[in-house]
């Protein structure tokens, strides 16, 4: 390929829509270019490495026994209304009615279609397990799209389905995945970590994101650097610190103390020179239309997520001032837990031997040593807080570190969550009938070039791994008009070429400063010119993308051999 005829328009300044590194380089280097509000064409270096992920996981999903299939992006309504999801999904599903009237969705995931499409055969047990993958499109109405491909509205994603016959099986088919996975994102040049994770929408009993650290990563996690673990915020959990019970005949008495104007913990610990870890919270949240109190410590926050489940409620939301006022006869600030008139969540690090300050339930007013179990009680003792660093490790008790990443994949146990309803069954060795218990698994195409990018840069461009460059060498000729040197430039070309590797040469009458900007830019592994040095000498020199400091020289003679070893030898 001829540079001059590469349809990659470049950027020479950042562009001002950009809001991540990767979102810069991409538009910069002319992999991109945006359509709309998180919609992009990729052009062709773009789709070359978009092409060469896809190869990465097909390879990987079928040597882990997975078989391609193809699923529309237009998908009927009655199977998503039959899991609920129809209406789950709300504002970010794309949904349309044809001119008949009949309601259709562009496709955000395709758990109900490949449900329906196995559940209208009838499977034997003989013929389980079996997983079926597709790579296309998905849509989802994002409220805000950004980081560029990242989150975006139209997006390239792999998605896989198990289909097995009872829990035992399922585990073995995420096993597999779970090992591609880790082959995929390895192969591509990420460094990555599988963390725990929430299911969310998908549903299942367990899950795993398989994360990128990134400074701009939308997934905050918090991880264990001794024994490994990992897990998403909206699911991570920490060890309680725990003392034993002090004997109930030594509590202190309940002390009312008077807090003119003082409303915030920070406030209260301020003006009763305490540490807020020794003030509870006390919250009023609304979940599925009911009320309830909430209680933590006061120097933590609450963990929607975590207490929704914990509730076992869809919905939830803070009640407004008012709503407080309303219901409880006080303002924010001032609210207790003491004969509360609603059911109590009190968080799992609230202890039982502790004298904690708490709102009095009473205007202007605080009361001190209160104890939990002895002042008030709670109907429900969950871990419903956000773990912070510093939090002990659930597992081995080292502290936690927290961090954010680009969530590249993620693989779902599914159970019977949509089998049950699309009465998709396999006929047991009794005859009888069996849902069946699925696994799903998916990796994000795009997200997955925009961590790579992410990952490997520096201030002159993008530094592609070998796995995954749309090139993997760019013969520079720096003096094109020198016939010596072009001559010389083309038949290394054409001798790479022969040798199988993904070659690209700058035809182009620039400068050298220009061809080694745009080189750079551009993150081709290997960089080979053709100038001075050759005239002089016959040697080409070579150097690395990812280390332009070393500069080794190779004669003409040796060039093909020495640039196809070098190829195959770095990552």
């Amino acid at each position: 390929m001829y540079l001059s005829k590469v349809f990659a328009p470049r950027l020479r300044e950042v562009p001002q829509d950009a809001d991540t590194i990767s979102g810069q380089l991409m538009l910069r280097a002319g992999l991109l270019r945006k359509s709309a509000s998180g919609i992009y064409t990729y052009l062709n270096l773009g789709l070359r490495v978009k092409q060469r992920i896809e190869e990465i996981v097909r390879q990987e999903m079928d040597n882990h026994g997975a078989q391609e299939i193809l699923m529309p992006l237009l998908m009927p309504s009655e199977p998503w209304q039959a899991t609920g999801r129809w209406d789950l999904y709300g504002d970010e599903m794309f949904k349309l009615t044809d001119r008949k009237g009949r309601s259709f969705c562009l496709g955000p995931t395709h758990e109900e279609l490949v449900t329906s499409v196995v559940g209208g055969e009838r499977h034997s047990y003989k013929e389980l397990p079996f997983n079926l993958y597709h790579i296309t499109n998905k849509y989802r109405d994002e409220i805000r799209p950004r980081y560029g491909l990242i989150r975006s509205r139209e997006f390239t994603m792999m998605d896989a389905y198990s289909f097995d016959r009872n829990e035992a099986s399922v585990e073995v088919s995420y096993a597999l995945m779970f090992e591609a996975y880790n082959n995929i994102f390895r192969r591509v040049g990420l460094t990555f970590r599988p963390i725990q994770a929430d299911s969310g929408a998908i549903g299942g009993s367990s899950s795993h994101e398989f994360t990128v650290q990134a400074e701009n990563g939308e997934c905050a996690y918090a991880a264990c650097d001794n024994c490994g673990y990992a897990a998403n915020l909206e699911l991570s959990k920490a060890r309680p610190t725990t003392t034993p019970d002090t004997a109930a005949g030594s509590l202190p008495e309940l002390e009312s103390v008077a807090t003119p104007g003082i409303h915030s913990i920070d406030e209260v610990a301020g003006f009763l020179a305490i540490d807020s870890c020794t003030i509870l919270k006390s919250i009023l949240y609304v979940a599925d239309d009911k009320p309830w109190l909430l209680v933590l410590r006061g120097d933590d926050d609450i963990n929607e997520v975590k207490l929704l489940k914990a509730v076992q409620a869809r919905d939830g939301r803070l009640a407004t001032d008012e709503e407080v006022l309303r219901i409880l006869g006080v303002h924010p600030g001032s609210v207790g837990p003491i004969q509360a008139a609603m059911p109590v969540v009190v968080d799992e690090m609230v202890r039982r031997d502790v004298a904690y300050t708490i709102g009095a339930g009473k205007d202007d007013f605080h009361v001190r040593n209160a104890f939990f179990g002895r002042d008030f009680d709670a109907a429900i003792v969950a871990d419903i807080r956000t773990v912070r660093a510093g939090d002990l490790c659930p597992i081995c008790g080292h502290p936690l570190h927290t961090a954010t990443g680009i969530e590249v994949g993620h693989t779902f146990k599914l159970g019977t969550k949509y089998s049950v309803p699309l009465h998709a069954s396999y006929v047991d060795e009794d005859g009888s009938e069996r849902p069946y218990v699925m696994g799903c698994y998916g990796i994000g195409i795009g997200r997955t070039l925009a961590a790579i990018i992410e990952q490997h840069h520096d201030e002159k461009g993008i530094i592609w791994p070998m796995s995954v460059a749309p090139f993997q060498v760019i013969v520079v000729p720096l003096n094109k008009g020198d016939d010596a040197v072009w001559h010389a430039a083309l038949e290394l070309y054409e001798g790479l070429q022969k040798a199988g590797i993904d070659v690209i040469v700058d035809d182009r009458g620039e400068s050298a400063g220009v061809k080694f900007n745009d080189a750079d830019l551009m993150g081709f592994p290997i960089q080979v010119v053709v100038g001075n040095s050759f005239l002089k000498t016959g040697n080409f020199e070579v150097t690395l993308r990812s280390s332009k400091t070393d500069k080794k020289a190779i004669t003409a003679s040796e060039a093909v051999a020495s640039i196809a070893d070098l190829v195959r030898t770095i990552e």
